[in-house]
């Protein structure tokens, strides 16, 4: 159990996880961002950033369902470094013009 805002909130499974919410949101955009016709011709980065995308949600689930505190924020922790990758990632499709501004900011 969790406090939130003077309440309990009770986190049953990894998708009660804001964190792994967010991080699903933004996979979803990510490939939908993919699917743009100027990136068809970029498709190791496209590939590359789905796959660091999906990792974050991954490892915030997967430290969910771990037993030790320990263990846990080593997931966390990945999933953050993979957060850092795909942002990374965004930033070449915005420097090589296959994404507006308004787009990059959106993502980040």
């Amino acid at each position: 159990m969790s406090s939130c805002g003077g309440r309990s909130v009770k986190l049953e499974k990894f998708e009660d996880l804001k964190a792994w919410q967010e991080a699903r949101r933004l996979t979803v955009m990510v490939f939908e961002l993919c699917k743009k016709e100027e990136l068809r011709s970029e498709y190791s980065l496209t590939g590359q950033i789905k796959r660091s995308s999906v990792s974050i949600m991954a490892n915030i689930a997967e430290g969910f369902g771990r037993f030790g505190l320990k263990d846990s924020k080593q997931f966390y922790i990945t999933a953050r470094a993979s957060l850092s990758e795909t942002q990374s990632h965004l930033y070449v499709l915005k420097d090589i013009s296959s994404i507006s501004d308004k787009e990059f900011f959106q993502y980040l």
